[in-house]
């Protein structure tokens, strides 16, 4: 799996689009009175995100995939805090500014990041499978990839029970699935031209 973050280089093309940008996390609240965010990476590495001085955030919470959707911001400073990230971006000096950003994604332009196939075969970013179809070895459609996060063993994917396969498992009420991201094992396959990574997993483990 891959997510490692490159030292940022400045973007100078001014057509910024959906299909550009790798989201690399999203900011979950405002953090102090200072004007500092935190943010939910989806970096293989917590302090990923870190390594770029700039973030591209986005204008609006619609989902329309236009250029004016993404803003740069200059990263100031930030900081590891356990499995978020505390951040200062340049121009957000109070709370209420940085409450605006709450819910935001962060994306990094792609042109920035190692190109990998779209198959998924030598590789893939984190933010590219969220949203996949996540299969079992039955065919039960467990649901889809929310997000994922690193622990000291292993990483661990985030899988929202939504479908109907799974409303009719023998867990109907579990909201949310935690599956061990241990390729072979349990992670047998990630296609991304299918849109499906299939796995050893039961709904009710």
């Amino acid at each position: 799996m891959q997510q490692q973050a490159r030292k940022h280089r400045q973007i100078t093309h001014p057509d910024i689009t959906q299909a550009s940008m790798i989201v690399m996390g999203h900011v979950v609240n405002a953090f102090g009175i200072q004007g500092w965010i935190r943010v939910y990476p989806y970096t293989e590495k917590v302090d990923g995100l870190l390594d770029y001085s700039s973030w591209w955030l986005e204008k609006n919470k619609t989902g329309e995939t236009k250029s004016s959707d993404w803003i740069e911001m200059q990263l100031v400073s930030g900081r590891v805090n356990g499995t978020l990230l505390d951040a200062k971006l340049k121009g957000c000096n109070d709370r209420d500014q940085a409450l605006q950003y709450k819910g935001l994604k962060i994306a990094i332009p792609r042109n920035q990041l190692p190109d990998l196939p779209d198959s998924g075969e030598a590789g893939y970013y984190w933010s590219d499978l969220i949203g996949v179809t996540v299969v079992n070895l039955d065919g039960v459609k467990l649901g889809t990839v929310a997000g994922l996060f690193e622990t000291g063993a292993n990483d661990v994917l985030r899988v929202q029970n939504t479908l109907q396969d799974a409303a009719q498992s023998a867990a109907p009420d579990a909201k949310e699935l935690l599956i061990p991201f241990i390729e072979s094992a349990v992670i047998k396959k990630v296609d991304l031209k299918c849109h499906e990574i299939l796995v050893d997993w039961e709904p009710d483990y």
